[in-house]
């Protein structure tokens, strides 16, 4: 039966003879003008459907009415399933998914409170020294709060490290086509889209670079954060934001994301907020009861704590719904899975979320793509960020690398300072003999005094200083060593490159370098892996809603339209601009250094204007050409060169006409040296005559001596002969002359040669 809806109150005032439902049971009847919609009794049956065409089907005899997929509102595959199910059945889904959140909740207690514990030694809140008998519950007054700022130093390293990588000031993405075969126009509008998706992460989605930045800061500290890539109804935009650990609610049995039972994301949002949702659709328009009071877990008192707020609001009106979306599986009555047409009880994935307050579900939505409904596979919609891989879901931050040791050194430096202070102001004992005083709390100001009772006994017996020692040498030592070994782990440690050898080479610099940061190496290649699934994510939510990105940019590189946006997105991949292999910028810059070395030793090998350009790019500049001449003129001589050429011309010249002049001086020297000769030659030949008779007469009178000492030799030989003893005598007199006689001994010359006369050169 069909009728025109608004014109019926009741079904039971048409048929009051007849009972559409059970007899004593009630019928709930919406009128709601537009797409097909049915309507459910307390039990969940169909017992009335209200067409898009203004007609409406009810049962007469009180019978469910089937209705088939077919006949469904099919026109939007995610849209709010919850308008469509029964309320009873809304009603167990919400009950069941509350009390399986709760017992997840429970399940991380350890958890939150080692968090929360590692918040407080990040020693961001002020804290005076105790006061006795405060709350703080200090023994003794006076007593340091110090905290050591080991953990805190790592954490702000790695988030500034971090940012300075994965958030470039000219936009975090880059164009990846591995295609061979791309064409001029497709590289073209790569670097279009390149451009503008950096604009628009940039410049649109303002929220993007301060929440990242935020959670890097947890995902150094705690060791694991979030991002959450979803389509945002109210931006009427893809949106990709950050999810802190605490506010992921995952069941302590699950290893990852991917086997995770239930994923629960909470949230705070205004009531306005809220309202605003229900008003778009996305959320179902039912009465919400008032926001309950908040029950913060550890980890979230210890931040308020540390920021020095409270959470609590006595007026209603200001606080904040708190909402549970969780991504589960589930079977739904009417939403049951079919395969070949058949039931088959196979839970399915859904995003399901809910009022804490009224513990009402607001939509319930597909988790799944309508191409796998024959065996649904859950969407991916949370991107895991991991600093170190742990033993379980959670993983290794800093707070569990340096959290015992920054105990430990806190508790020593609050040890060093109380000792430092007790020494200088140390406390005493009093005899109870010694005098009546009115107060045993002296402060004795510098160069002031106090007087004393003693009653006529030596001060020095009457008052006894307690005895404090100084800080210990030891102590100080071991705190330094524990600091250092923390440093090292926490990968803080100044890798001292800058110092020893001056000429120390590259690859050793290197070498320390790497060794120093060998661990936030690791960690930049896991932060790199996940950015690039955060992007591939927001590709896809830009696939699905291609209108949200044409238009937005002012001045975009090329004129986009859904076409070819979407034609661009299939052609090309969205990849972090950081290096995965380059975690620093002293690192860029090395390898730089090295490249260029290679470059000028083998200038033939290598491109010197990509060389330059890699080294520009290294060193921050985005657009290197612009310093470079154009292309054109790239192959002709500077003007400076030019100008050095012509001196170097002038210069040869010049040096020619001074080597013409030289030679003209040479030829000249070089004949009166020849002319000078001929005269010495014939001067000598000229005095060759009188030299010969000279010599002539030297050797005669030569040979004539030597004759006559050889005579006198023989007559003095003979005679010694006859006297043996004066052989004896004689002989060291004679020794030298015979020496000198034997060296001296005259060589026979050959014929027609004229003996050497000493003291005569030979000609």
């Amino acid at each position: 039966m069909s009728m025109t809806p608004g014109l019926i109150p009741n079904i039971r005032e048409l048929f009051p003879q007849e009972q559409p439902a059970g007899e004593g049971e009630d019928v709930i009847v919406e009128i709601i003008e537009g797409d097909d919609k049915p309507v459910f009794d307390t039990d969940g049956n169909i017992l009335e459907i209200q067409h898009a065409d203004g007609s409406i089907t009810v049962s007469m005899d009180g019978k469910p009415i089937e209705q088939s997929r077919e006949e469904r509102d099919t026109s939007s595959w995610f849209r709010n399933l919850a308008e469509e199910i029964a309320p009873m059945e809304l009603s167990r889904i919400s009950g069941d998914l509350m009390r399986a959140i709760k017992e997840d909740l429970d399940s991380r207690k350890d958890w939150i409170e080692d968090r929360a514990q590692g918040i407080k030694l990040l020693g961001l809140k002020i804290e005076i020294p105790g006061v006795q008998g405060a709350s703080d519950g200090a023994p003794v007054e006076g007593m340091s709060k110090v905290r050591h700022p080991l953990l805190l130093e790592a954490v702000l390293r790695f988030q500034a490290n971090a940012r300075s990588e994965l958030l470039p000031t000219d936009g975090p993405v880059k164009i990846r086509n591995d295609s061979n075969y791309a064409t001029l126009e497709q590289d073209q509008t790569a670097n279009a889209l390149q451009r503008d998706m950096n604009h628009y992460l940039t410049s649109v989605a303002k929220e993007y670079y301060p929440d990242t930045d935020r959670m890097l800061l947890m995902l150094g500290f705690g060791g694991t954060s979030f991002k959450k890539v979803y389509f945002c109804p109210l931006r009427g935009r893809p949106v990709s934001e950050s999810v802190d650990a605490d506010d992921l609610i995952v069941n302590n049995a699950a290893t990852d994301l991917s086997n995770a039972k239930r994923i629960t994301h909470r949230t705070n949002l205004k009531p306005s907020t809220v309202k605003r949702l229900q008003i778009l659709g996305v959320y179902r328009d039912v009465a919400l009861s008032t926001p309950d009071y908040a029950n913060p877990n550890a980890a979230q008192r210890e931040k308020m704590s540390q920021q020095g707020i409270s959470q609590d609001s006595f007026n209603p009106e200001d606080r904040d719904r708190e909402i549970y979306e969780c991504y589960c599986e589930l079977d739904i009555l009417g939403f049951e899975h079919r395969y070949k047409g058949k039931e088959t009880g196979l839970e399915i994935p859904y995003r399901v979320t809910i009022d804490v307050s009224s513990k009402e579900i607001l939509s319930i939505v597909r988790n799944y793509d309508e191409e796998t409904q024959e065996l649904p596979e859950a969407r991916v919609n949370f991107v895991k960020y991991t600093f170190v891989p742990g033993l379980g879901f959670y993983d290794i931050g800093l707070l569990h690398i340096l959290g015992n040791t920054t105990n430990a050194i806190t508790a020593a430096w609050r040890e060093l300072l109380d000792a430092g202070m007790y020494n200088n102001f140390p406390g005493f004992l009093m005899a109870d003999t010694g005098a009546r005083q009115n107060t045993n709390i002296f402060r004795v100001p510098p160069g002031g005094g106090a007087l004393v009772k003693t009653n006529g006994m030596p001060i020095t017996q009457a008052i006894m200083p307690l005895p404090y020692k100084e800080p210990s040498g030891a102590l100080m030592n071991l705190v330094t060593q524990m600091a250092d070994t923390g440093q090292r782990i926490g990968g803080t440690s100044e890798a001292q490159v800058g110092e020893g050898k001056a000429d120390m080479p590259v690859g050793t610099t290197l070498a320390l370098i790497e060794q120093a940061t060998k661990v936030l190496n690791a960690v930049h290649k896991r932060m790199h892996t996940a950015q690039a699934e955060e992007f591939a994510l927001l590709m896809r939510c830009f696939k699905e809603h291609p209108e949200s990105f044409v238009g937005r940019c002012k001045k975009p590189s090329m004129e986009w339209t859904v076409d070819n946006f979407v034609k661009a997105l299939e052609d090309c991949d969205l990849v972090p601009q950081a290096d995965p292999n380059t975690a620093s910028q002293a690192q860029r810059i090395m390898k730089v250094s090295a490249l260029k070395q290679l470059a000028m030793a083998n200038p033939s090998l290598y491109d010197a204007t990509a060389v330059d350009t890699a080294a520009l790019q290294a060193m921050g500049w985005s657009n290197p050409q612009q310093f470079m001449i154009p292309a054109e003129k790239m192959g002709e001589p500077s003007p400076e060169i030019l100008k050095g050429l012509a001196e170097i011309e002038s210069d040869k010249m010049s040096a020619e006409a001074r080597m013409l002049d030289s030679q003209t001086r040479a030829r000249q020297v070089d004949a009166e040296i020849e002319l000078k000769k001929a005269e010495a030659q014939r001067e000598m030949q000229e005095g060759q005559s009188g030299i010969s008779e000279e010599m002539m007469k030297m050797a005669s009178d030569r040979q004539n001596r030597l004759s006559n000492e050889r005579v006198q030799l023989i007559d003095l030989a003979q005679d010694v002969l006859q006297h043996p003893e004066a052989m004896a005598m004689i002989q060291p007199l004679i020794q030298p002359a015979l020496q000198e006689l034997a060296v001296n001994k005259p060589q026979p010359a050959p014929d027609g040669v004229m003996p050497p006369v000493p003291g005569v050169i030979p000609q």
